[in-house]
């Protein structure tokens, strides 16, 4: 009994779907040989059991031909592999007439996420977009108090017969988040499945209406909302936002690497770097890079993801987010051209984004604004 003589006897043995030989289409992947034992690994083409039944007697017949007289022993381990994935093909349930969803996330806390995702929708919103943002900060809604609507309660639709929620909008943009339902003292303390369950509501559950980007800002660090938003929806892309210094750079490339694992494979448009720098009133023309220089910058180019801009550590900032009017809608200056420029980057990633898919989505070329974005028809 040797491998060569097992294997000329498994050369007319058929696929388990009966479509093919199974040597020919190479599903035979191991043959040992161990005294008077016989391992045989080899691949089903079909998950039917009566199928693979019938692959394993063909089997143990053709090894058994060799020499009817000896006493062999057949070990088999018939395989059936999981079905491969195309890695552009969006998956989840998408919402109707929502054509784009960007995740905005972070690896780390504290790093200004929220507030650039509230200056980006914003910032789009100007330029002529219809934009939505999700707050899927459950633990630490802070959209109502940036959009200053904390006092504001999501109305009701009826829509094609079905009872759907008609999310609040301020400054152009439509907002649902989980601090219109919880009092302003109140603690969400929900385990993991309840967590999800708010998160699918507030995304399938309101009456979003025709959205060019809907923004989901998500919670810090990486756990059972970023899973649940990509299972649940067909995500465009994600931006991530990080400060310069080390340790949020450490936690940024994390974010970066849970977009790529192949259980999820978000493309990454972008890393954005908030607290660049800080520039004294009184000395316009200086630059102080307090937390660093260039970090975010460098960490794109190591990851080959695209460097969406540069946000400044200004105190305006702050104060219009704390008042509810996001800093991105003053007249002018270098806060306003700053989220300008963010925002222009991110539409012009996701044109890059998008132009990549496959065949079967047509993908045509707008422009709005002055500035380049997508329409995908399905």
């Amino acid at each position: 009994m040797t491998k060569s003589a097992v294997l000329e006897a498994l050369q007319q043995v058929t696929n388990a779907s009966g479509n093919g030989l199974l040597v020919e289409s190479g599903h035979v992947k191991n043959i040992q040989i161990f005294g008077g034992e016989v391992e045989l690994d080899v691949v089903s083409d079909s998950a039917a059991l009566a199928q693979k039944k019938r692959l394993e007697v063909d089997l143990m017949k053709a090894v058994h031909t060799i020499d009817a007289k000896a006493a062999v022993k057949v070990n088999l381990e018939v395989r059936t592999p999981a079905p491969a994935e195309n890695a552009n093909v969006l998956r989840g349930k998408p919402i109707p007439g929502v054509e784009h969803v960007i995740a905005v996330a972070s690896g780390k806390g504290g790093v200004g996420k929220s507030t650039v995702t509230a200056n980006l929708a914003v910032s789009l919103a100007e330029m002529g977009f219809s934009v939505g943002v999700v707050d899927a900060d459950i633990y630490g809604p802070s959209m109502p108090i940036m959009f200053d609507v904390q006092n504001a309660n999501p109305g009701g639709i009826e829509v094609n017969g079905v009872r759907k929620m008609d999310p609040v909008e301020a400054y152009g943009v439509k907002i649902m988040s989980i601090g219109f339902f919880a009092g302003t003292d109140q603690a969400v303390v929900w385990r993991g499945p309840m967590a999800t369950k708010a998160l699918n509501q507030m995304l399938q559950e309101t009456h979003w209406g025709e959205l060019d980007f809907l923004l989901v800002d998500l919670p810090p660090g990486t756990g059972d909302i970023h899973l649940s938003l990509v299972q649940a929806l067909p995500v465009t892309g994600a931006v991530v936002v990080s400060t310069p210094q080390a340790v949020a750079l450490a936690d940024a490339r994390k974010g970066v690497g849970m977009f790529r694992m192949d259980a999820i494979q978000i493309p990454v448009l972008g890393i954005a770097e908030n607290m660049a720098f800080f520039t004294p009133p009184a000395h316009p023309d200086e630059q102080y890079h307090i937390f660093g220089r260039h970090g975010a910058r460098n960490l794109a180019e190591q990851l080959d993801v695209p460097f969406l801009g540069e946000l400044p550590l200004v105190q305006s900032i702050r104060e219009a987010g704390d008042v509810g009017r996001p800093a991105a809608l003053q007249q002018d200056g270098v806060v306003r051209d700053a989220f300008i420029d963010l925002a222009r980057n991110v539409v012009s990633a996701l044109a890059d984004r998008v132009s990549n898919l496959p065949p079967t989505e047509a993908v045509r070329i707008t422009t709005m604004a002055g500035c380049t974005t997508t329409k995908r028809d399905v």
